[in-house]
């Protein structure tokens, strides 16, 4: 975990994490865990380095001698697919742990996005020409420079896609080919707020699991770029706990913000604000 410039460490994983959010060159690895932080008080710093550690000897077991994207990709497939058993199943999709990197090195398993992330940051250490691509509705690993590029899916053991496959799961999810802005590399606070949309969906799905919702919500907000609009699902989510007097000043703080372009709808949250409130009562 990166130090504040005084030599402390922020107080918490919420407050470490929205400072490696802000850093010059965002740590993805050290994002995800810190958010793993704030959804598992079992992971602590000790485990936190200890995840770290395992992804650098994984890095340390790749050949030496790799040259070309596709030697890579194939590196890493054999590597983590095969040998150490990362992959994805249907099921993945219904444990939050297949969306916390921590769990995800200790089970193999988890969801396209994270077991992307594995890929990357294995890879990355080892030297390759590596990033993530966030293609409609999938998540993958592209290796090499646009015109040479080769993309793998970790979901499937980091098998290496065809053009036509890759083609095949863009055009099914949009109904188009395909384009370079497709399979650009995806920046990494770009992958982070996937991560969280993608718990803050699963949350919602359930309604037990409004603490979980919360913290995405929480850990969203603490991005240096967020819509305007989480302001309200936190407070609705507040409210939806019980907690009437911090939801109500969330709605009013979000009539502020929307006051200027949408009066009416201000009045509405105003008026929102007022019945938590009443619910006290």
């Amino acid at each position: 975990m990166r130090d504040e410039p005084d030599g402390q460490r922020a107080d918490g994983p919420l407050e470490a994490f929205a400072a490696e959010a802000r850093a010059e060159r965002p740590d993805l690895a050290l994002l995800c865990l810190l958010l793993g932080q704030v959804a598992d008080p079992a992971l602590d710093d000790a485990g936190v380095d200890a995840a770290q550690i395992e992804l650098d000897r994984l890095a340390g077991q790749l050949p030496y001698g790799l040259h070309t994207p596709r030697a890579w990709a194939t590196a890493l497939e054999r590597l983590l697919g095969e040998e150490h058993g990362f992959h994805g199943t249907p099921a993945d999709y219904r444990r939050l742990d297949s969306s916390l990197l921590h769990k995800v090195l200790e089970r193999r398993r988890g969801l396209p996005i994270l077991l992307s992330i594995v890929w990357v940051e294995v890879a990355r250490r080892a030297g390759a020409p590596v990033y993530g691509v966030a293609l409609p509705g999938h998540f993958v690993v592209g290796f090499g420079p646009p015109e040479d590029q080769v993309l793998a899916d970790p979901f499937a053991g980091g098998r290496v896609l065809t053009g036509p496959e890759a083609a095949l799961m863009v055009a099914g999810a949009t109904g188009v080919p395909p384009d370079a802005s497709t399979l650009r590399p995806a920046p990494v606070l770009e992958v982070v707020v996937r991560v969280l949309n993608n718990i803050r969906a699963w949350a919602t799905a359930r309604p037990e699991q409004s603490a979980v919702a919360l913290w995405a919500v929480d850990l969203a907000l603490a991005l240096p770029s967020h819509p305007a609009r989480l302001r309200y699902e936190r407070a609705e989510l507040l409210v939806q706990r019980g907690e009437f007097v911090r939801g109500a000043a969330e709605l009013e703080a979000y009539a502020e913000v929307v006051a200027g372009v949408e009066p009416s709808t201000a009045e509405t949250l105003r008026s929102r604000a007022r019945a938590a409130r009443a619910r006290l009562n």
